[in-house]
């Protein structure tokens, strides 16, 4: 749970001690809600659940999994209508009697109940209703605060429950723009070697290699990747798990996070609801592959195959407010340095958002 009780004993030196948070149990495939309560069992997390999930989740799938568990378990179910700092503190309250968790729901779900888990000190599964981006898997979790979104610390799930029927059943739109979320990995990896060679920032070669495959193996399997394809819903979600597991063998976002999430949450601070997280992303890997000198039409074309959006008009918004984004993407996460923050002007911004447009 939380790391802070334990002691290194030979600090310094070259001697040094992670601690990796990696998911037990993974279970995807089609019709596997059933499979919850024989996972929590395997897995002896104790007796009482607090299963929480969204007001449209609860009928497509949290009703469904509190009823499986209530054979063997005693069930609470916390609605969270939202995500924000409100909401997590009420939940906590009604986590303090329970033993774990399950988050059932699309990514503002699994954000709260991973908040809630590592701040209550409980393990959560994760069972996602959509693939829209890697935090179902991921150690950090994003809340909507007045001056932007911001990233808290968490834990991973200790399992991931994932229905390809319910996933393929969802909006396209969340599973291109968890796609998007998995190509940007190309581009977050450069930048992390760029900080290593500039500012000496340490990398592992392990999170950048899985990080980096999970991305080659997603764009070379756009093709299945079809509306309502439950084979397209399975490639995604092992995906993102993929690239949950890239993070925490990193200890940290680095390898799935880099200048395009810094643009992107840029854009998504300018036009709140307008885009979603993945999708801001993908625009923003798209100029940042540029920025690298590498193969930025690739990155563009798999995205559009896809069917996320690749411009700002494919968002329907004005080309002015994502240079507006660009130029103020170095100020998100000042401490992580990208190939963003290497001085873009109005005029190279410009020139970069008029090259998305490009033949």
């Amino acid at each position: 749970m939380s790391a802070d009780r334990i002691k290194v004993l030979k600090p310094g030196r070259t001697e040094r001690s992670r601690w990796m948070q990696l998911p037990r149990d993974v279970v995807i495939g089609h019709e596997t809600l059933s499979a919850v309560p024989a996972v929590c069992t395997d897995l002896r997390l104790g007796d009482s659940v607090l299963v929480v999930t969204g007001s449209h989740t609860r009928d497509l799938a949290g009703r469904k999994v509190a009823d499986e568990m209530a054979a063997s378990f005693s069930v609470d179910v916390f609605v969270a209508e939202t995500i924000s700092m409100d909401v997590i503190r009420e939940a906590e309250k009604v986590a303090k009697k329970a033993d774990f968790l399950i988050g059932v729901g699309g990514g503002r779900v699994i954000d709260t109940a991973k908040i809630v888990s590592f701040n209550a000190e409980r393990q959560f599964i994760s069972v996602p209703t959509a693939a829209s981006h890697d935090g179902i898997v991921s150690a950090r979790a994003s809340v909507p605060m007045e001056e932007g979104s911001a990233s808290l610390a968490a834990h991973p799930p200790i399992a991931i429950i994932a229905d390809t029927g319910i996933i393929a059943s969802s909006p396209h739109r969340l599973t291109a723009s968890g796609c998007a979320d998995i190509v940007s990995n190309w581009t977050a990896c450069l930048d992390w070697e760029l900080a290593n060679r500039l500012k000496g920032e340490q990398v592992s070669d392990y999170a950048i290699a899985l990080s980096r495959m999970t991305a080659e193996l997603l764009m070379k399997n756009t093709r299945a990747i079809r509306p309502h394809s439950e084979e397209g819903a399975w490639i995604v979600i092992k995906a993102l798990v993929s690239s949950g597991v890239a993070m925490s063998i990193a200890g940290s976002s680095r390898p799935g996070s880099g200048g395009e999430h810094k643009f992107g949450h840029a854009l998504e601070k300018l036009i709140p609801g307008k885009a979603l997280h993945g999708e801001a992303c993908g625009i923003g890997t798209i100029i940042s592959m540029y920025l690298h000198g590498g193969d930025w039409r690739r990155i563009r074309e798999a995205l559009k195959y896809i069917g996320a959006p690749v411009t700002p008009r494919d968002l329907g918004i004005p080309d002015e407010v994502a240079v507006e984004a660009l130029i103020a993407a170095r100020h998100i996460r000042p401490e992580r340095f990208t190939i963003i923050d290497m001085g873009i002007t109005r005029e190279s911004a410009e020139k970069l958002i008029r090259m998305l447009y490009e033949d």
